[in-house]
């Protein structure tokens, strides 16, 4: 039997920080309600879903195609059998194959309304319930749905984006070493797949590390009143509809501290899950841009940090830096070790950073 062709590495992936970031923190907490990911084509997404997938210890990637019928998404219940088993059959669908692993659906916005609510539900909910002439059926489907898109053919209604917990905007890079650097990988990769794997195995490996430590480590970690009274503030002042962008960010926040590998949230971990909750809530019709003035949330961040002070900034202060200190960072292959680069970001041609 043929092996598998190899997936790009997720850690020799170029540009897509953000993106990175989104997922990975939904892998550490599937809560958080799955990644809408907004782009042009030719921009990568796919590669990075399923290099993303390879992540998680023997998760599955399922695919939900555009044609699938709501039987085939959710499962079905073969009522005939309670005749002959007293038990009716349930045969699972797409969400209860996916539970445990990443629900990805190409071309989400092209998907029908009533599918993509019954995702969403089981993303939130971490289950799906199939119902059928009184008999009702509940199967898990804890994954991580992402979903992707190309505005130019057409937009997800605002009320089904708003149910995505993060949204990242991916474009091809206008700087040209990080151009000339995707270029140089990719032919890499064609020309000998599996060299090029390995030569990324230990960064990727760590990353996957990390992961399984921060979901380890998520149960521990703390949310105080001062960051949840800091995550509404951010909320308020981006006049967003309803509380769900501020569980969300909640959510997301406390990912992110397990990520670093700390046990209580700061204003680092709520930036940086408000740069990925807020942007696809701002939009009140189809017709408003998207995206996220970035000198407008460090604004929105100071204001919070003025209105609902520290109880002690001086040793917040320190706890924060000895946290950013103990953060750890994988290499580049053959480079030496960069240990000042903060944890899920990465300069512009360098691969993300565990």
């Amino acid at each position: 039997m043929t092996a598998p062709a190899p997936s790009f590495p997720f850690a020799a992936i170029v540009g897509h920080e953000q993106l990175q970031l989104a997922l990975i923190l939904n892998a550490i907490n599937p809560r958080i309600g799955g990644v809408v990911i907004r782009g042009e084509k030719g921009t990568a997404k796919t590669t990075t879903v399923r290099a993303f997938a390879q992540l998680i210890d023997g998760a599955p990637l399922v695919n939900l195609p555009i044609g699938a019928t709501e039987d085939r998404v959710v499962g079905s219940l073969d009522v005939e059998t309670v005749l002959t088993t007293g038990r009716a059959e349930f045969r699972p669908g797409l969400l209860s194959q996916a539970d445990g692993g990443v629900l990805y659906v190409d071309e989400v916005n092209l998907l029908a309304d009533h599918l993509i609510d019954a995702l969403l539900d089981a993303a939130a909910t971490g289950s799906v319930t199939v119902e059928r002439d009184g008999i009702s059926h509940s199967s898990p489907a804890s994954f991580v749905l992402v979903g992707t898109m190309n505005p130019e053919e057409g937009e997800l209604r605002p009320q089904l984006l708003d149910r995505f917990g993060l949204a990242v905007e991916v474009v091809a890079s206008r700087d040209v070493e990080v151009r000339a650097e995707i270029m140089r990988r990719r032919l890499a990769f064609e020309a000998d797949p599996r060299a090029f794997v390995e030569a990324w195995a230990e960064q990727t490996a760590s990353v996957a590390q990390q992961i399984r430590d921060a979901r380890s480590l998520l149960a521990e970690v703390t949310l105080d009143d001062i960051a949840l009274q800091r995550i509404a503030h951010l909320c308020a002042a981006f006049d967003v509809d309803g509380m769900r962008a501020d569980l969300v960010i909640a959510r997301a926040a406390t990912a992110h501290a397990a990520w670093r590998g700390v046990t209580k949230v700061t204003d680092e971990d709520i930036r940086a899950a408000a740069a990925l909750a807020l942007p696809h809530r701002k939009r009140r019709n189809p017709f408003d841009d998207t995206g996220l003035d970035e000198g407008e949330l460090d604004d929105a961040m100071e204001n919070a940090r003025d209105d609902i002070p520290d109880d002690n900034p001086s040793q917040d202060s320190g706890d924060a830096a000895t946290e950013e200190a103990e953060s750890p960072v994988a290499p580049e292959p053959g480079a030496g070790n960069a240990g000042s680069e903060k944890v899920g970001s990465a300069d512009n041609g360098a691969q993300f950073r565990s």
